[in-house]
């Protein structure tokens, strides 16, 4: 391998590494106000329904699988389960919509 790319390597390795550690550097031993908390705690399904929300409207074979997927994540999501289990639900009511239907 050539020392070009090793240095390249060993660039990326340290410029990917300083965003991972600088939060627990900068705030080991503090607590975070609880209203930063809260937005940090609700990050993960403001993402899930950034990434999956437009597909709703944008699938192609029946609008319906959209919009039973999306109510079976957002009940999901409303009774407080974690992202996960928001994503197994959806995909379990779906399975089971395409089977029955």
């Amino acid at each position: 391998m050539k020392t070009e790319m090793v240095v390249l390597i060993a660039a990326m390795a340290v410029v990917t590494y300083i965003p991972r550690m600088l939060p627990f550097v900068m705030f080991r031993g503090k607590e975070l106000p609880p209203f930063v908390q809260g937005v940090l705690k609700n990050v993960p399904y403001a993402t899930l329904g950034a990434l999956i929300f437009p597909a709703v409207f944008f699938i192609q074979e029946d609008m319906i699988y959209g919009a039973v997927g999306a109510a079976a994540a957002f009940g999901c999501a409303f009774l407080g389960a974690n992202v996960i289990l928001v994503v197994i639900g959806a995909i379990t009511v779906l399975s089971a919509y395409s089977y029955f239907f």
